[in-house]
């Protein structure tokens, strides 16, 4: 997927013109609003920008940033309209140079997504050209983004009928068609049918055309004769074709195709490249298709009208909806045709997709109880059945339709539908990075042009690493066509990477710190980043490269680390923290301006006493989960009264720390506790008075750290239900409380299942509990976006009560249990 991300944003947040140019009240809206587009909450960022670029007191400088990151925001929320006209004025308004460059890239993309195919190959080559002329091609390059592009190709199999949703059999090549209707069945009122065809060798398959990068069709180099009868056409002219069978209101109710039994399994072969019939057991009367394929190849499970063994069925309006049937390869052709248990009168099932193992089947349906009109569904196979099925949830499924799903080697699952951002027109195809188990969405990534189009674009098929496949639309003029796709460059274009940059000591951020970035084949600098306010830089690196970043403050020491973009297998984001320490004889400045007494070690126990007659206030600091003594936490003594830190002392061996407040009856205290694993915390303290019933404040402290687990105490549940009882609320409660006491940190909250009933049921109970452990804690104050709510069903059990094995109910409730676990604590 393409996202361009803003590597040269930091940098124009520290140029000391722009600081003394702008009022403090809009350099905040201005600093917010970065924020915001920073962590990728764009909606909210565009509603800031735009106040700046409505504010006459706004400097030109920050105008020309606002808009530049206010057209990518649009073209992230799927406003592509929008973001065309905001890049339209960044452009118009100077040319752009240096690191900016990379706005013509990001403008080129938008035109193209929008269908102006002309206008974007010229922005593209201004890009290419701007590179140039800056000398950056060797340096820029390695951490610029780079354009996924793929070469089509209209191929020869192609009728003036429908063509669509191709799947891979053997070296071979299955599709549905309803060209060329030989005979039509009396019982039919409708002109044509839909019927499955083979090509043996797909690699025979000839092309007609190919598309170009300006839309228009060039003759295919396997096959100059065939193009001389065809006009050249620009994509995006013939976006609303009459519906076909993708387009359907009604699943099953299919229209103007005719019944196909030509070459229905006997008859002379056809030739190479060219289709037949696939089978003459599976091609019927009615509609067949789409269709999957075990890995072997033995088992196909196909979709069908309600028609089987000479009967058909219908629903009580009279409808006849569409079922999945599986049959077995054996003496020459298909065999056993059978009907899955999950299918209906009532409602429609189609568009398979099995997973490489086949133990997942994934389908679309529009039974009762799903999220929109059609949903996608999958099913697990036990070693005899399929299963339940399970709907795969409002991360994937939307009001609209989900259809033609693909599970690829990787296990993603490709779909297409109209019901989501950042789609271009009708149908898209997006795909779905799911969980091991392959029933949870993990993220939703959208395919941008020229696979997708304003046109419908459905029904793919490729290998792992999408280099070739295959898929529909009916962007041409006439109805759905089959397109072969090759990427012709790396299918990963960058990895975004966020620099974090630390002191050591205190854990804190460190603003204006100089980040040098040089490829390691290179010793020349090939970038210098500054870290804004929060110690960030944002960067995006080119794949299949080597990197090194130095980074360097005043009064510290540099810090050199290595990172490598090779064998990527994922094009998400990346954080990488780096500490900066300060030489031995440099003074701690943070706490320098308070003038508090020196940070020491705890005394030992043969040091003399201390005065015994003062306020004090001492503690144990402990692994929250192990419970072991800290060594090494700085703890500062804050006084609230002048909000400056009065004494700071480090932890020794056995965790302990204590103070004696000056002022303990007159001003209240704060006491961070601070390390560098594990998450801040902060405890206040109020001043003592005559009434106080110990002049000793024991104040004992857990910090979490990033990876522990903490087990709740049993949550319970009415059988079968997932609402928040007033038992189950009050184990929550203390959830809250630890996430108030730690304002950094964020969690997942992990639900478990025992291992009775079926495993999707509980997937799907376990989630809809750890979804409602969220919405209880969000209700408190707390921020959704600091929690993850997981639901691992029977998955993960602590002994071994799996399945098949007979246990007490105190073992079984030993695994229906819930999780806290930290994500980041900073």
């Amino acid at each position: 997927m393409f996202k361009i991300r803003h590597f040269c944003l930091a940098f124009f947040l520290t140029l000391s013109a722009l600081a003394q140019t702008v009022a403090p009240s809009q350099e905040t809206l201005f600093l917010q609003a970065n924020r915001q587009f920073d962590t990728q909450a764009y909606a909210k960022a565009v509603v800031l920008y735009e106040q700046v670029l409505n504010d006459n007191a706004a400097s030109l400088p920050q105008k020309q940033q606002a808009r530049m990151n206010t057209a990518y925001a649009y073209s992230q929320l799927g406003d592509n309209a929008k973001a065309e006209s905001f890049y339209r004025e960044v452009v118009a308004e100077q040319p752009l140079v240096g690191s900016l460059i990379i706005h013509y890239l990001n403008y080129a993309k938008v035109l193209a997504n929008n269908g102006k195919m002309a206008e974007s190959q010229q922005f593209f080559e201004r890009y290419n050209k701007a590179k140039t002329a800056d000398n950056q091609e060797a340096n820029s390059g390695a951490y610029t983004k780079k354009r996924i592009t793929y070469r089509l190709d209209y191929l020869a199999i192609n009728s003036p009928e429908a063509e669509f949703s191709p799947a891979f059999y053997r070296e071979g090549l299955v599709y549905v068609s309803g060209k060329a209707a030989s005979s039509v069945s009396s019982e039919s009122p409708q002109k044509g049918y839909l019927d499955l065809f083979y090509v043996a060798n797909r690699n025979e398959i000839k092309a007609i055309s190919t598309l170009n990068p300006d839309g228009s069709e060039a003759a295919a180099v396997n096959n100059k004769t065939n193009s001389a009868s065809r006009t050249p056409r620009m994509l995006g002219g013939d976006a609303y074709t009459r519906p076909t069978s993708n387009d359907s209101k009604t699943m099953g109710v299919y229209k103007t195709y005719g019944l196909d039994n030509q070459n229905a399994g006997g008859g002379a072969a056809p030739k190479p490249g060219k289709p037949g019939s696939f089978s003459k057991e599976l091609n019927t009367k009615y509609h067949e298709g789409p269709v999957s394929f075990s890995a072997d190849g033995s088992r196909i499970i196909f979709t069908r009208n309600n028609f089987n063994e000479g009967r058909k069925g219908q629903s009580v309006e009279n409808d006849i909806k569409l079922k999945l049937y599986t049959a077995q390869w054996g003496n020459g052709d298909w065999t056993n045709t059978q009907e899955l248990p999950f299918n209906s009168d009532e409602y429609s099932t189609a568009h398979p997709a099995l997973s490489k193992d086949g133990l997942l089947l994934y389908f679309v349906s529009d039974m009762p109880g799903g999220v929109g009109g059609k949903d996608l569904y999958v099913s697990q196979w036990d070693g005899s059945n399929w299963g339940r099925p399970l709907n795969m949830g409002r991360e994937i499924n939307s009001k609209s339709d989900e259809v033609f799903p693909f599970f690829d080697e990787r296990g993603n699952l490709y779909f297409s539908t109209s019901g989501r951002r950042g789609g271009l027109g009708a149908l898209d195809i997006f795909y779905a990075v799911l969980s091991k188990d392959g029933t949870k969405v993990i993220d939703i990534i959208h395919l941008d042009a020229p696979i997708n189009s304003k046109a419908d674009d459905f029904g793919i098929v490729t290998d792992a690493d999408r280099s070739t496949g295959y898929f529909s639309s009916n962007r041409r003029a006439g109805d759905d066509d089959v397109y072969r796709f090759t990427r012709e460059s790396s299918l990963y274009e960058c990895r975004d990477l966020t620099l974090r940059v630390l002191d050591n000591e205190t854990m804190q951020p460190l603003d204006s710190a100089v980040i040098t970035i040089r490829t390691r084949a290179s010793a020349e600098t090939s970038k210098e980043l500054i870290t804004d306010e929060n110690g960030r830089a944002h960067l995006c690196l080119a794949s299949d490269n080597d990197f090194i970043f130095t980074v360097s403050k005043t009064n510290f020491l540099n810090n050199t680390i290595g990172f490598s973009t090779r064998y990527l297998t994922d094009d998400k984001p990346t954080r990488l923290e780096v500490g900066l320490t300060k030489p031995t004889m440099i003074l701690d400045t943070l706490v320098e301006e308070a003038k508090p007494e020196p940070i020491v070690e705890k005394e030992p126990e043969w040091a003399e006493p201390q005065d015994q007659t003062k306020p004090r206030i001492r503690g144990t600091v402990t692994g929250f989960v192990d419970k072991k003594p800290l060594r090494g936490v700085v703890v500062k003594l804050i006084n609230g009264c002048t909000n400056k830190v009065e004494q700071s002392m480090k932890t020794g061996a056995d965790g302990q720390y204590d103070f004696i407040p000056k002022y303990a009856d007159k001003c209240d205290y704060t006491v961070n506790h601070i390390s560098y694993l594990y998450a801040t915390n902060i405890v206040k303290i109020k001043k003592s008075t005559k009434k106080s019933p110990s002049k000793v404040v024991t104040n004992d402290i857990g910090l979490l750290k990033e990876g522990d687990v903490v087990q709740l105490d049993e949550i319970r549940y009415d059988d079968g239900k997932w609402n928040i009882r007033k038992d189950a609320a009050r184990v929550l409660d203390n959830l809250v409380s630890i996430m108030r006491k730690y304002p950094m940190l964020k969690a997942e909250v992990i639900s478990h299942t025992d291992t009775r009933g079926e495993a999707l049921v509980n997937m799907s109970l376990s989630q809809k509990r750890a979804d409602a452990a969220i919405a209880y804690i969000s209700s408190k104050g707390i921020a959704k976006t600091r929690l993850k709510a997981s639901g691992m069903g029977e998955n993960q059990p602590i002994n071994g009560c799996v399945d098949g094995v007979i246990c007490t109910e105190g073992e079984y409730q030993r695994n229906r249990r819930t999780e806290f676990k930290v994500v980041s604590v900073k």
